[in-house]
């Protein structure tokens, strides 16, 4: 096995329908948020390096500023999403610019965004700003937080949410 195989095998993710429960608060890893310039571009490289073939189609948001596309390897074994953003003043372009949190985030899926707000709150996270609808999740609530150990953590309100790939076409 190379080294490159053992990284894109390795279950990075927990099993489907796997949750973590903190102190009353559920959250299930959904996807590991990547900021690109331009989504072919993401997408081709994660194609050619990682194996990532299924994706799902590319959804502009122009409420969060952002467009935004999910893919996983066939095996499903971790989901990304590559953000590029739409509009030069946005913290998205910003990133881009700084060469600052590129490697973006980690979001949760939860049921309830306010109890799982108040334990990150409790562990000395602070929001980013105000929760907001996404088209990616069906208008459903999304709010970024930034740790202590300063990376960013996206909670998404919409439990059970699963992407729909597409089958690579060949």
């Amino acid at each position: 096995m190379t080294l490159l195989t053992s990284i894109v095998e390795s279950p990075l993710q927990a099993a489907e329908g796997e949750q973590s429960v903190v102190n009353g608060s559920v959250l299930e890893l959904d996807h590991l948020g990547l900021i690109v310039q331009d989504i072919p571009v993401g997408r081709n490289f994660l194609q050619q390096t990682l194996g990532i073939t299924r994706w799902t189609p590319v959804v502009d948001d122009p409420g969060l500023c952002v467009s935004v596309q999910f893919g996983t390897a066939p095996r499903g074994q971790l989901t990304y999403e590559l953000i590029a953003p739409l509009g030069e003043s946005t913290p998205i372009a910003n990133a881009l610019r700084t060469g600052k949190h590129i490697l973006n985030h980690l979001a949760y899926l939860t049921p309830d965004l306010e109890a799982s707000a108040a334990h990150l709150r409790e562990q000395g996270c602070y929001p980013a700003g105000d929760p907001q609808p996404a088209l990616a999740y069906e208008g459903r609530r999304v709010q970024f937080w930034m740790s202590p150990l300063r990376f960013v953590i996206e909670l998404i309100e919409k439990p059970g949410h699963r992407h729909r790939f597409e089958e690579p076409s060949l």
